[in-house]
C-alpha cells in the first residue's frame, strides 16, 4: 500500500482526489474499455518507435525477432525504400497512394506480431536504444492525455460542482486580502498621520522650552541643557519607534501584496490550464464516443448474424437428437433381440451337450452288454463241447 497523502486545510476531500489521479480507479466498464483502448495505443506507439531503429540493425536483433517478424520488418523496409523513391517524382500519385496502403497494412501486420508477443517487446525496450526524437514528446503528451481522460472519466458531477466551489472560495479569500490589504494601507495612513501630528506637536514644544530657556539661560542653564537633552532623547525614541512600526507595516503590506499577485497569477494560469484540458478532453471523448458506438454497432451486428447461425444449428441439433433417440431405440431392440437369439442358442447348445452326453452313455451301456452278452454265449458253447466228450 502506498503513503497517505495528506490532506492540505480548507480543501475537501474530494478536490484532494481530482488533483490527484494517483488515488483513482476505474469503477465502470465503459471506462475500463477506454482506458484499455488508449493503453493498447500507448503500447503501439511505443514499437512503432522502436521499428526504425530495430530495422537499422536487424542483423543484430534478427535471432531474437524470429524469421517471420524479420521478413515483414524487410518487406517494411522495401516498402519505405519505395515510398521514397516515389516521392522524388510527385506526378504518380496513384502508385504513391497504393504505397501508402500497403506500407500502412505492412505496420499494422509487424504490431500484431509484436503485440502476440510481449515478451519480446519488453526485451527490445530495454535492449534498443533510442535517441530523443519529437516521437517521444508524442508518447508522452499521449500519456498524459491517457491520465487526464481517467480523471475525467472517475470525476463526478458532485466533486466537478465542489471542485468549481473550491476555485469560488479561493476567489473570495483573494478579495478578502485585498480589503485587508485596504483596510492596512488606512490604517498606516492614519498612524503615519498621528505620527506627523505628534511630531508636529513635541516641535512645538521644543520651541516653547527654547524659548523659555532662553528667558530662563542666565539663571538655570543646567536645567536647560537637562530638558534639551531629554527632549532631544525622547524625540529620537518616539521617532525610531515610529519608523519601526512604519517599517513593519510596510514589510507586512509587502508581503500580503506579494502573496496577493501570486495567488492571482497562479489562479489564473491554473484556470486557463483547465480550460485548454476541458476544451481538448471534450473534442477527444467525443471522437472516442463516436468511435466506440461505430465498434458497438459492427460488434452488435456480427453477434446477431452469429445468434441466428447459432438458432439455426440448435435446431439441426434438435432434429438429430431425435434421429438419434430413434435409432438408439431401434439398438436397443436390436440387442435385446441378439440377446435372445445368443441364450436360445445356448439352451440349445447345453440340450445338444445333454443328449450327446445321454447318447454316449447309451453307446457304452450298449457295448457293455453286447461284450457281456459274446462273452457269457462263448462261456456256454466251452461247457456244452466239455460235456460231449
Amino acid at each position: 500500500k502506498g503513503m497517505a497523502i495528506p490532506r492540505k486545510a480548507g480543501i475537501p476531500l474530494s478536490v484532494m482526489k481530482v488533483l490527484d489521479p494517483r488515488q483513482l480507479k476505474p469503477d465502470s466498464r465503459e471506462a475500463e474499455r477506454i482506458l484499455t483502448i488508449l493503453d493498447e495505443t500507448i503500447v503501439k506507439l511505443e514499437i512503432t518507435r522502436l521499428i526504425p531503429r530495430i530495422i537499422g540493425s536487424l542483423d543484430r536483433y534478427s535471432r531474437m525477432l524470429g524469421p517471420e517478424i524479420t521478413s515483414r520488418l524487410l518487406e517494411h523496409q522495401n516498402l519505405s525504400m519505395e515510398i521514397q523513391h516515389l516521392l522524388t517524382s510527385p506526378e504518380d500519385k496513384k502508385s504513391m497512394r497504393a504505397a501508402e496502403k500497403r506500407l500502412k497494412c505492412s505496420l499494422r501486420n509487424i504490431l500484431r506480431l509484436f503485440l502476440a508477443n510481449p515478451l519480446l517487446y519488453h526485451g527490445l525496450k530495454f535492449e534498443v536504444r533510442v535517441r530523443q526524437s519529437p516521437a517521444d514528446v508524442f508518447v508522452k503528451a499521449f500519456m498524459e492525455f491517457r491520465d487526464f481522460t481517467l480523471e475525467r472519466l472517475l470525476t463526478t458531477p458532485d466533486e466537478e460542482k465542489e471542485k468549481i466551489q473550491f476555485m469560488k472560495d479561493i476567489s473570495l479569500r483573494v478579495e478578502k486580502n485585498t480589503k485587508t490589504i485596504s483596510a492596512l494601507q488606512e490604517e498606516l495612513a492614519g498612524v503615519i498621520q498621528t505620527r506627523d501630528e505628534e511630531v508636529s506637536r513635541k516641535d512645538k514644544t521644543i520651541e516653547d522650552l527654547k524659548i523659555s530657556m532662553e528667558d530662563l539661560a542666565k539663571n538655570c542653564k543646567v536645567d536647560i541643557q537637562l530638558i534639551m537633552k531629554e527632549g532631544e532623547k525622547q524625540k529620537k525614541e518616539d521617532e525610531e519607534a515610529s519608523q519601526d512600526r512604519c517599517a513593519r507595516l510596510k514589510e507586512d503590506i509587502q508581503q500580503l501584496g506579494i502573496q496577493l499577485n501570486a495567488l492571482v497569477l497562479e489562479h489564473r494560469a491554473s484556470e486557463l490550464v483547465l480550460r485548454k484540458e476541458k476544451c481538448k478532453t471534450e473534442k477527444e471523448i467525443h471522437k472516442w464516443v463516436q468511435k466506440y458506438d461505430t465498434d458497438m454497432t459492427e460488434k452488435q451486428t456480427t453477434y446477431e448474424e452469429t445468434q441466428a447461425a447459432y438458432n439455426k444449428e440448435k435446431e439441426q441439433l434438435s432434429v438429430l437428437m431425435e434421429k438419434h433417440a430413434m435409432l438408439l431405440q431401434e439398438y436397443t431392440l436390436i440387442e435385446e433381440e441378439r440377446r435372445m437369439l445368443k441364450e436360445k442358442e445356448e439352451e440349445e447348445a447345453r440340450e445338444e451337450a445333454r443328449r450327446n452326453k445321454a447318447a454316449t452313455c447309451i453307446q457304452a451301456f450298449w457295448k457293455g452288454y453286447l461284450v457281456r452278452s459274446i462273452y457269457k454265449s462263448k462261456l456256454k458253447k466251452g461247457k456244452g463241447k466239455g460235456k460231449g466228450k
